[in-house]
C-alpha cells in the first residue's frame, strides 16, 4: 500500500508560507539544492525539475501527488496547468471545475481522496499540501519530511490547520545542510501507549 507523505517545508515559526502566500524567502542554495535533486526529485515542480538538469529523472519515491485548490492556484497562475507533469496530479477542490485541465480535479472529501489512492497500487502519494487539506487528512498521513528553514515568518499559513488534537510522531532522520535548513524525517507513532489519538 502506498504511503501519504507530507513533505513540507517551513519556518522556525510554524509556517509555509507568508500571509499572501509568499515562499521567495526559503533559501534553495548550496548543498541543500542538491539533496533535492538527487534524493528527491519526484517532489519539484515540472519546471524545477527542468532547472535543476533532472526533468528526465526516473521516479524513485512518489508517482501521486495531491493537494488543495490554495497550493495549485499559483501555478494556474503563472499559466501551467500541469506543474507536475511527472505525476498523477490530483486537486481537492469543491469550486475549480473537474476536466478543465489535464489535472484530476476531485470535489470529493479529501479524507476519501487519500484513502482511494493509499488503497491503488503505486509507488507513493504525496501531499504537496496546503495546510488545510494536511489538516483534514492529518490522520492518514503516514510521513513527514519536514524542510525546517532558519528564518522567522511573524504571520502566515501554518504547516497544518486542524483542531487541537495531540499525535505523536517517531523521528527516523535528521539531515543538515550548509544553508541551514534542517530535514526532519518523521514517521506517524502507533507503538502501544504512544498515545496516538483514534479519532484522527
Amino acid at each position: 500500500m502506498p504511503e501519504l507523505t507530507y513533505f513540507i517545508g517551513v519556518t522556525l515559526d510554524g509556517f509555509i508560507a507568508g500571509p499572501a502566500d509568499e515562499v521567495d524567502f526559503f533559501d534553495f542554495s548550496g548543498e541543500f539544492s542538491t539533496f533535492l535533486a538527487h534524493e528527491y526529485a519526484d517532489t519539484l515542480p515540472g519546471h524545477v525539475r527542468a532547472a535543476f538538469g533532472v526533468a528526465e529523472a526516473p521516479l524513485s519515491r512518489f508517482d501521486t501527488v495531491v493537494m488543495g485548490r490554495r497550493t495549485y492556484e499559483p501555478a494556474l497562475g503563472a499559466g501551467i496547468a500541469d506543474p507536475y507533469p511527472h505525476l498523477r496530479t490530483v486537486v481537492c477542490s469543491t469550486s475549480l471545475e473537474a476536466g478543465s485541465s489535464p489535472v484530476e480535479v476531485v470535489a470529493d472529501d479529501p479524507l476519501d481522496v487519500v484513502r482511494r489512492l493509499k488503497a491503488s497500487p503505486g509507488r507513493g502519494v504525496l501531499l504537496a499540501g496546503g495546510g488545510r487539506l494536511a489538516g483534514r487528512v492529518a490522520g492518514e498521513i503516514d510521513r513527514w519530511v519536514v524542510k525546517k528553514y532558519p528564518v522567522l515568518a511573524g504571520r502566515g499559513r501554518p504547516v497544518m490547520d486542524r483542531p487541537f488534537a495531540p499525535q505523536p510522531l517517531r523521528l527516523e532522520q535528521v539531515r543538515s545542510f550548509d544553508n541551514g535548513c534542517v530535514v526532519l524525517d518523521y514517521v506517524r507513532d502507533v507503538a502501544p501507549g504512544s498515545g496516538r489519538n483514534a479519532t484522527l
